[in-house]
Order: structure tokens, then C-alpha cells, then sequence
């Protein structure tokens, strides 16, 4: 899937553990795995507000289109 997201990037970035950003959004942490490996089909906007909100960023820190070589 050519969208890629840099969740565990902006971890990094915040020194901040799954486990709490999963609190602070207000989801499971098995939901936010789905999300950081890419495996989710698609994201609701209020969690997307919730993770900018948390992380402090923009929806482009968290979300990158890569276009798939053919």
C-alpha cells in the first residue's frame, strides 16, 4: 500500500512509549499496532485529531503517500 505512516518516527521524536500515546488517544494498544505497521484499511478523522493532538504534529508527520514502482 503506498500510504505509510511514521507513527513510530514521531514516538521517537517524543520519547514517548505505545502504550501511553494508545492512552492519550483513547485506543487499544492492539488498535494502535494495527496503525503503526500499516495494516489498518483506514482511519477515522477523530483519531487522527486525537494522535496530532498527542504527538503534537501535523497529519503529514504521521501519514506519507510513496508511489509503488511498477
Amino acid at each position: 500500500m503506498p500510504i505509510i505512516t511514521n507513527i513510530d518516527v514521531m514516538l521517537a521524536r517524543r520519547k514517548m512509549s505505545s502504550g501511553e500515546l494508545a492512552e492519550k488517544v483513547g485506543i487499544t494498544p492492539a488498535n494502535l499496532s494495527v496503525l503503526k505497521c500499516g495494516k489498518a484499511k483506514a482511519i477515522r478523522i477523530s483519531t487522527l485529531d486525537a494522535l496530532c493532538r498527542a504527538l503534537e504534529c501535523q497529519p503529514a508527520d504521521i501519514l506519507e503517500y510513496r508511489a509503488e514502482e511498477q
